[in-house]
C-alpha cells in the first residue's frame, strides 16, 4: 500500500471542495463561485459569507447557473458552479455543452450528491450516469476523487488548469484516506499497491471498499493490483494497459453505470490496446431506488466483501483458461 493515512477519520469529497474553494480564493480574485440555491448542500456557503461580491446564487435554475457560468468565465474569471451531479448533468447538459465545452471555457462543474449518496431521494436525485455524459463530451475533463483530501487536491489543479472540469462529488462521508502530501495529477492515476494476479481499478469514494477487499484478498494469497484512477478523462491508458499485461485480467469498480464510466473507458482502452477479460462492477443498466446506501451498495455488489468474490472469481478464471491452454 502506498501514501495511506491510518485512523478512522471520515470527510465527504464536499467538504473537501468547500475547503479549497475558500483556501484558494484567499490569493485568486479571479475565482467566483455559483450555486444553484444549495450553497449549504454544496459546500459553497461558507464562501458565500466571506466573498459576498464573488458570489452568485441563481436560485434553482440550472440551465441559467451554467449560461451565468460560462458568461463569467469569457471575462476572464475561473468559475466554480455547483448544484447536484444530477441537474448539472441532466438538466443543464445542453448549456454545457453548447455555452461551456464547444467553445472550451474555464469552468469547473462542480457537483454533489452524486452516485448513490442521494440514497434516500432515490432513482430522481441518484446520478448514476454522469460520468458517462460528461466524458463523451470534447474539451471536457472529467475528475472523480476518492476523499476530502484529494477533492482539494483536484480542485486546486482544477484551478491552475484552463479549461471545462467536471468534478464529480458526494455527500456521504467516507474515511479519509490519502495525506496531504500526497502527489495528485490530473490524468495520472494512483497505484496504491502493486499486484500480479489481477487489477483492480477503482474510482471515487469506493476506493476505502477495493482497499478492505484487496487486503483480504492477500490474505488469501490473492496478490491483486489496486489502481486509484481518479481522473475518467483525459484517462490513464499507459496505466491501465500496463497492469493489465501484468495481470491478464482486470476489475473496474464505480459508483455509476456499468454503461459509459470507469468500466466503459477502461474496456474500450484495453480492446484496442491489450484485450484481456474485464468485469464491470457497478450499476447494471438500471435506475437507482431509495434506501441506505450499504444497502444500495449490497444491492448492486459494491461492498468489500463483494468485491473480493469477483477478484477471487478473476483469479479462478485465469487460472482455469491456462489449464485448458496446457
Amino acid at each position: 500500500m502506498t501514501i495511506l493515512r491510518p485512523g478512522g477519520e471520515k470527510k465527504s469529497t464536499r467538504d473537501g471542495y468547500g475547503q479549497a474553494l475558500l483556501r484558494l480564493s484567499e490569493t485568486d480574485r479571479r475565482i467566483v463561485a455559483l450555486d444553484a440555491d444549495l450553497p449549504s448542500s454544496t459546500r459553497t456557503a461558507k464562501f458565500a459569507q466571506k466573498y459576498p461580491e464573488r458570489f452568485f446564487n441563481v436560485g434553482i435554475a440550472e440551465q441559467n447557473l451554467y449560461s451565468v457560468a460560462a458568461g463569467l468565465a469569457a471575462c476572464g474569471k475561473i468559475a466554480f458552479a455547483s448544484t447536484f451531479a444530477v441537474f448539472a448533468t441532466e438538466r443543464a447538459l445542453n448549456q454545457i455543452k453548447q455555452c461551456i465545452a464547444y467553445p472550451a471555457l474555464n469552468v469547473k462543474i462542480a457537483t454533489s450528491h452524486s452516485g448513490f449518496t442521494a440514497s434516500g431521494d432515490g432513482a430522481s436525485h441518484q446520478s448514476l450516469i454522469d460520468i458517462a455524459l460528461m466524458r463523451c463530451l470534447p474539451n471536457m475533463t472529467v475528475v472523480v476523487p476518492a476523499d476530502a483530501v484529494q477533492t482539494e487536491q483536484a480542485v486546486a489543479a482544477a484551478a491552475t488548469q484552463v479549461g471545462p472540469i467536471y468534478i464529480r462529488l458526494g455527500k456521504t462521508e467516507v474515511p479519509v484516506l490519502f495525506e496531504g502530501d500526497t502527489q495528485f495529477r490530473i490524468g495520472q492515476s494512483i497505484r496504491i499497491r502493486q499486484g500480479s494476479d489481477v487489477t483492480v481499478l477503482v474510482t471515487g469514494i469506493l476506493l476505502g471498499q477495493a482497499m478492505e477487499a484487496v487486503a483480504s484478498a492477500e490474505q488469501e494469497g490473492i496478490d491483486a493490483e489496486l489502481i486509484n484512477v481518479h481522473t475518467i478523462k483525459p484517462i490513464d491508458t499507459a496505466a491501465i494497459v500496463s497492469s493489465a499485461g501484468k495481470t491478464g485480467f482486470v476489475v473496474t469498480v464505480e459508483e455509476h453505470s456499468v454503461l459509459g464510466g470507469l468500466g466503459g473507458a477502461a474496456a474500450e482502452i484495453l480492446a484496442e490496446h491489450h484485450p484481456v477479460p474485464v468485469t464491470r462492477l457497478g450499476v447494471k443498466d438500471t435506475f437507482g431506488e431509495s434506501g441506505g446506501i450499504e444497502q444500495l451498495y449490497e444491492k448492486h455488489g459494491l461492498t468489500a466483501p463483494q468485491i473480493l468474490e469477483s477478484i477471487r472469481l478473476a483469479v479462478r478464471s485465469k487460472r482455469q483458461r491456462r489449464s485448458v491452454s496446457r
